[in-house]
């Protein structure tokens, strides 16, 4: 078939995007234990064989999957999950309807690829189970809870102790505790609600709560200057927060401004009332340790 060069070389990028995503599918599955998921992966990954084969006889060219993007998806996966990493990659074949709408008058198939893509796959995925979507309140509540507290209490010792040593210390003790008392006050609301994975939803929060801490409290433990070592504190909780946030937005459709904007501003509110705290009560009391 004659097709125009712009139509064929859109052609060619669908096709190479397709048989991608196929070969990311395979890597997903063969690394899936669970046997339903694992199911729905193969099923979502042959469809994107059957469309990279129906753009494969209009092109006449056998393409190889592009490596670089296997690597990054694979690598995602690893790091956040089944969900996160499949909406991640639904999001980003960008194929605008105009687009297949003009490949429809030398391709027939387009839109009928085009509506699969736009709803079958996606009703796959909504289908998905997976542990830590769960759980996410549990996480939540852990995640959020460390970074206001936390956060807070190293800024207000920030500008009362000049020891960072101390400093490192006390948001130790403070953040194993209050890891403990946010772990078992989770277990005993979800044991009231009657959950029989009462315990595994307070290991979620306790274990979101330390992670936060261990973050928070390394540039204390590794720096002398107290004043950087907030800065870093800081921005490491502004990291956090951007990292749980982009996920929640990605694996649950949330939006992500509304979100971010909320928990970066409790928390750096806490953080600098607690600044002044610090510093009248350092001043008041004349501690300089």
């Amino acid at each position: 078939m004659n097709l125009k060069d712009s139509t064929r070389a859109l052609i060619l990028k669908m096709q190479h995007s397709e048989i991608t995503e196929h070969a990311i599918y395979q890597k997903i599955a063969s690394k899936t234990k669970d046997d339903a998921n694992k199911a729905i992966i193969i099923k979502i990954g042959n469809q994107e064989k059957a469309h990279a084969d129906i753009w494969q006889k209009y092109t006449g060219q056998v393409l190889k999957p592009k490596s670089y993007k296997v690597f990054f998806y694979t690598l995602m996966h690893k790091l956040f999950g089944l969900v996160f990493v499949l909406r991640l990659m639904e999001r980003g074949e960008n194929f605008a309807q105009a687009q297949y709408e003009a490949l429809a008058k030398d391709v027939p198939e387009a839109m009928s690829i085009h509506q699969e893509e736009a709803q079958h796959e996606q009703d796959l995925i909504d289908i998905l189970t997976e542990e830590r979507l769960q759980y996410i309140r549990s996480i939540v509540l852990g995640l959020n809870d460390a970074l206001v507290e936390l956060s807070g209490a190293l800024a207000g010792l920030t500008f009362a102790i000049s020891n960072t040593q101390i400093i490192s210390l006390s948001g130790l003790i403070t953040g194993i505790a209050a890891s403990m008392s946010m772990a078992a006050s989770e277990y005993l609301s979800t044991h009231a609600e009657g959950r029989k994975d009462a315990l595994k939803s307070s290991v979620y929060t306790g274990t979101a709560y330390v992670i936060v801490v261990s973050l928070l409290i390394a540039p204390y433990l590794l720096l002398d200057n107290r004043f950087i070592a907030l800065a870093i504190m800081l921005s490491t909780a502004l990291f956090i927060i951007f990292v749980f946030n982009y996920y929640m937005s990605i694996a649950l459709n949330l939006s992500f401004k509304k979100r971010f904007l909320q928990m970066a501003i409790i928390s750096m509110g806490v953080a600098t009332i607690s600044f002044v705290i610090g510093l009248l009560l350092g001043a008041l009391f004349g501690v300089d340790i």
